[in-house]
């Protein structure tokens, strides 16, 4: 939790040590982004932010944007299960 949301480390190419992390450097990845209409813990745009920092085909990358869900649903329940995971699966075996 520190080193990537209080830090910024991802973004700011700074591992605490590591190897430099770089989103450009994925390139061969498939790429997923969902957020939540009512998230109140990341914004609207801010995980779709991801799609330009990663320099995958655009082919490789989706977006999701589910309406109704707040940052809980977005990883579980009704919603989650119904709608997101779905995609998510799909995603998954596509890449594969």
């Amino acid at each position: 939790m520190r080193t990537v949301f209080q830090e910024h480390s991802l973004p700011l190419r700074n591992s605490n040590g590591a190897a430099d992390v770089s989103m450009r450097a994925q390139s061969n990845a498939a790429l997923l982004t969902v957020e939540g209409e009512r998230d109140d813990i990341c914004g609207i745009g801010q995980t779709l932010a991801a799609q330009e920092l990663c320099s995958g085909h655009a082919y490789m990358k989706r977006h999701h944007f589910r309406t109704g869900v707040g940052h809980y649903g977005v990883f579980a329940g009704r919603r989650w299960s119904s709608y997101i995971y779905p995609i998510l699966r799909n995603v998954i075996y596509a890449s594969d």
